[in-house]
């Protein structure tokens, strides 16, 4: 997919995930989640070009800029959303899917233990991350997961669940009507 049209598909996205925003025009100049992602693209880029110095500098001047913070070596697919996204931390090893929301004060982080070369979350494609969730170690969160805001998640949720609390619990099924 060319950069114009991951950067229209990425608007898209923040348009239907923020109903603050009023228009792509704004989304595209105000939304710092977006620039984040962007920027990370082009970090991500060069880390895979063995630059990951020049990686590493960009993405600090990126963090200072929009208070998040995007491992060059993190892998994320399309359309991730980060929606007031002061103090987002993704870590070197983190994996994330499509079509994922993440609120102010996420971190995919380590805890220090190792699987398979991860240090960090994989996160499922369309999952929804909670203002202030942390979720640490090599853990799998996934697909259509929830996290609840402030959850301290440190076990795998499984596809299509919810997590709450501290540290986070799988909350039972929800019965169809």
């Amino acid at each position: 997919m060319t950069p114009f049209l991951r950067i229209r598909d990425d608007i898209r996205a923040a348009m239907r995930n923020d109903p603050a925003t009023r228009n792509g025009f704004e989304a595209f100049w105000v939304l710092s989640g977006l620039h984040a992602v962007w920027w990370y693209r082009l970090t991500h880029w060069l880390w895979k070009r063995r630059l990951t110095f020049v990686a590493r500098l960009v993405s600090q001047i990126v963090r200072w800029w929009t208070l998040i913070e995007i491992h060059p070596g993190a892998r994320i697919g399309e359309r991730l959303f980060i929606d007031h996204g002061a103090g987002v931390v993704i870590g070197e090893t983190a994996i994330i899917g499509d079509d994922c929301l993440f609120y102010h004060g996420v971190t995919l982080g380590g805890q220090g233990d190792v699987r398979g070369n991860r240090r960090h979350p994989q996160v499922g494609s369309r999952v929804t991350i909670g203002a202030g969730a942390i979720i640490l170690g090599p853990i799998t969160i996934g697909d259509d997961a929830l996290i609840g805001a402030g959850a301290v998640v440190v076990t795998d949720v499984p596809a299509g669940r919810t997590a709450v609390g501290v540290p986070a619990r799988i909350l039972p099924q929800r019965k169809p009507r």
